[in-house]
């Protein structure tokens, strides 16, 4: 029975062998012929002349692309301004490569990326972009004009102005987008509105903020100022007059904290005040999102996209206004002790323009 049951296995062997003898031509190895060109080189990315914004120490890139080559690749290097990245040796397709490196590092300055292709018969192609990175800031949003990201420094990233600290204002690494500004007691930063070496001027006929909140606490006296710009008392006042400039500001109890805005108008102020409908529990750990925008003609009040609160105005009047007051109402809106804001603060933008409702939405969307 075994000596059977091989006779049977053999015999499909011996049919499949004799049916390509018979029908199937062998393979013959084909010649390529002479290897008369160098590689081709194609850089997808970077772009040539493209500029990379980045903040940070360092900017990530990545490096795109293919070579190819008539016969056979040998090897295909890349490298930053004659420095080699890395270089390829192995290939799936011995023909071409088709390149994604991505490198971590690049500074500020000009870059000159360089690929080089080599083939079998000892050819080689070069191929370059020029590129820069530019670590100052573009503003990001239509009327933008300032822009704190509470990155480890109280800059303006557009003028690069430097604010003045007051008692010991810190950072947290628990910001809304990497770090943010963290109250401390007696603390608080300030800007002059107007500075003409660093092009810096706050002093617009329409007015935005928009920034990232989270209460860590009310105490001590459930209020602080949070945002203004209003003018230095006058003889044996101790506040500066509410007719003139802004005032953002919190207030209310250990449960419900109302956001307000008092415009100055020149002979009067306005209220914005959206009584409940512009409150949040400060227990909560989320961050919200904060704007507030004056026009010639309005101002209103808006938490996490939406319209809190709004008052008819005649326009603002920033006639003796020379200070930026943030995360307090400090030195000059001292009334009613909206003092320290011991909260967290992130991504601080200003605008010379009244932001409409979707365009505050779409920053808080990016961000």
């Amino acid at each position: 029975m075994k000596t059977l049951k091989y006779i049977l296995c053999l015999i499909p062997a011996v049919l499949l062998m004799t049916a390509c003898e018979e029908g199937i031509d062998p393979v013959n190895p084909l010649d390529p012929g002479p290897d008369t060109t160098p590689p081709a080189i194609t850089i997808t990315s970077p772009a040539d002349g493209q500029s990379i914004y980045e903040l940070e120490e360092f900017a990530t890139i990545r490096i795109r692309g293919e070579v190819r080559d008539d016969i056979e690749l040998e090897s295909v290097s890349l490298s930053l301004d004659g420095a080699e990245l890395i270089t390829y040796r192995e290939f799936v397709d011995y023909r071409r490569l088709i390149f994604d490196y991505t490198y971590s590092r690049v500074t500020n300055g000009n870059h000159v990326l360089t690929v080089t292709g080599k083939d079998k018969s000892g050819k080689t192609a070069t191929s370059t972009v020029n590129f820069e990175k530019d670590g100052k800031y573009r503003p990001a949003f239509s009327g933008e004009f300032f822009y704190m990201p509470f990155e480890d420094t109280f800059a303006d990233m557009l003028s690069g102005a430097e604010a003045t600290k007051v008692g010991t204002p810190g950072f947290t690494n628990s910001g809304k987008i990497n770090m943010a500004y963290a109250g401390a007691a007696n603390s608080y930063l300030t800007f002059p509105t107007k500075d003409e070496a660093l092009g810096l001027n706050l002093l617009t006929n329409e007015f935005s903020a928009t920034f990232w909140y989270k209460f860590t606490t009310v105490a001590p006296d459930n209020r602080a100022g949070i945002l203004s710009i209003t003018p230095p008392p006058a003889g044996t006042e101790t506040s500066g007059s509410r007719n003139f400039g802004f005032r953002f500001f919190r207030e209310g109890s250990g449960t419900s904290q109302t956001f307000k805005l008092n415009v100055g108008v020149g002979g009067s102020e306005v209220w914005a005040d959206g009584g409940a409908t512009a409150s949040l529990n400060p227990t909560s750990t989320d961050w919200a999102f904060l704007a507030f925008t004056i026009s010639s003609t309005t101002a209103r009040v808006y938490i996490n996209g939406q319209q809190v609160a709004t008052a008819n105005i005649a326009g603002i009047d920033w006639t003796g206004c020379n200070t930026l007051s943030i995360m307090s109402g400090a030195p000059n809106f001292i009334e009613w002790s909206h003092l320290t804001d011991l909260s967290l603060m992130d991504e601080l933008r200003l605008y010379n323009k009244a932001l409409t409702q979707q365009e505050i939405q779409n920053v808080m969307n990016a961000e």
